[in-house]
C-alpha cells in the first residue's frame, strides 16, 4: 500500500467544500506500533492538512475523532497544525478523545461530543527506562504544561482546575485522572456543545 493509498483510509471525503477527516485508534508517532492497532499516523495526517490548507476545493473541515490519545510530542504537533489552518475547523467526538486526543478535539474553531462520548485527563505517562532525577520529573512537568497550556488556550477551560482534574486520585482504578462523558466535557469548558453529525455539519455551513 502506498502513502496516497494509506492517506485515504483515515476516511478524506469531499462533498460541497466539507473535507471530512477522521482521528482514529492510537496516535502513531516516532515508533511503529503493532500492525494489529488502529493508528492515526502523523506523519500521513501532517502533509494532508498542509494539503488541505493549500486547496482551493476545501472551504471548510469536520474532524471526527475517536482516539485512545497516544504520542504526546506527534499528537501535540497534529494539535497545533489543526489550530493554524486558515478554514473553518469543527471536531465532533463520536466515541473517545483520551489523553493526547483532548489538545487535537480542543484544537478547532468549534467542538461537539456526542452524549455517550468520553475525554480522559491524566498525567503524562512514559514507558521503558528512565532515570530518578530531579531533571526527569522537570521535563515531565515541562511537558504536562505544555499540554495544558494548549488545552487552555484553545477551550474554556481554566489550567488550575485541568491541572486538578489531571492529577485526581478518586476516579481511575489505576491511574491518576478524570473521566468525562459528554456534557460533563462542556460544563468544564473543554468542548463547546453536545450534539451529533447533524448538528457539527450544520454549524461547520455557517462558518463557512
Amino acid at each position: 500500500m502506498d502513502k496516497e493509498e494509506e492517506i485515504k483510509e483515515y476516511g478524506l471525503i469531499e462533498d460541497n467544500g466539507i473535507q471530512i477527516i477522521s482521528i482514529i485508534g492510537e496516535i502513531e508517532g516516532h515508533d511503529c506500533l503493532s500492525q494489529n492497532a488502529k493508528t492515526t499516523k502523523y506523519e500521513h495526517l501532517l502533509p494532508l492538512l498542509a494539503k488541505t490548507e493549500q486547496s482551493q476545493e476545501t472551504k471548510g473541515i469536520l474532524f471526527l475523532m475517536n482516539t485512545v490519545g497516544g504520542d504526546v510530542s506527534c499528537g501535540l504537533a497534529l494539535a497545533e497544525m489543526i489550530a493554524s489552518l486558515s478554514k473553518p475547523t469543527v471536531s465532533l467526538i463520536i466515541g473517545d478523545s483520551h489523553s493526547i486526543g483532548v489538545p487535537l478535539a480542543v484544537a478547532t474553531d468549534y467542538s461537539f461530543i456526542v452524549p455517550s462520548a468520553t475525554m480522559i485527563i491524566h498525567p503524562v505517562r512514559m514507558n521503558g527506562q528512565i532515570l530518578g532525577t530531579p531533571q526527569t520529573y522537570s521535563q515531565f512537568q515541562q511537558i504536562q504544561d505544555r499540554i495544558l497550556d494548549f488545552i487552555a488556550s484553545h477551550s474554556q477551560a481554566d489550567k488550575k482546575v485541568l491541572e486538578d482534574l489531571m492529577m485526581n486520585t478518586s476516579m481511575l482504578s489505576k491511574d491518576l485522572g478524570t473521566v468525562l462523558v459528554g456534557k460533563e466535557a462542556v460544563v468544564q469548558g473543554l468542548i463547546k456543545e453536545v450534539g451529533g453529525i447533524s448538528r457539527a455539519l450544520a454549524k461547520l455551513y455557517t462558518m463557512m
